[in-house]
């Protein structure tokens, strides 16, 4: 039973929204990068190294081998270190862009938690923590007169 309450004030505070909305847009802009990868970036890369395809570079450990009747009897064996640097290249390029995401993100939230800071609205938490942090000193600045 503690179980389904923890679960049921976990979603209804829209943790596990969020969690979805991210892996939905997460894999829509893993199609952005795999296209930019594999047909913005790579395309150059192949002209410099004399139209050579990345992905389909190969170490072959066993050949194939056909019968007479040119069926495959024995399926090729091989190391794919193209593939893999193709994918590496992605990682790379999203990690990239989520670090320069969120360094945005944090520059906005650091605006918005400077109360001086006209340019961006600064949210109602810090607003009233301001204004209490205000009264608190004037307060206490009140409190220190009254005893002198």
């Amino acid at each position: 039973m503690k179980l389904f309450q923890e679960f049921k004030e976990f979603a209804v505070k829209g943790n596990m929204i969020d969690m979805a909305i991210g892996i939905i847009i997460g894999a829509s802009f893993n199609s952005v990068i795999d296209v930019l990868v594999r047909k913005v970036l790579l395309p150059p890369l192949s002209l410099l190294s004399n139209g050579i395809n990345l992905g389909s570079q190969k170490i072959v450990l066993r050949e194939a081998q056909k019968n007479s009747l040119g069926e495959f009897t024995i399926e090729e064996v091989a190391i794919n270190y193209g593939l893999f640097i193709e994918t590496l290249l992605d990682f790379l390029i999203v990690g990239f862009t989520i670090f320069i995401v969120v360094k945005f993100i944090n520059r906005l939230n650091k605006k918005a938690e400077d109360i001086k800071d006209k340019s961006v609205s600064t949210p109602k938490n810090i607003q009233l923590l301001t204004e209490m942090n205000s009264l608190l000193k004037e307060q206490n600045r009140i409190l220190k007169n009254k005893t002198i």
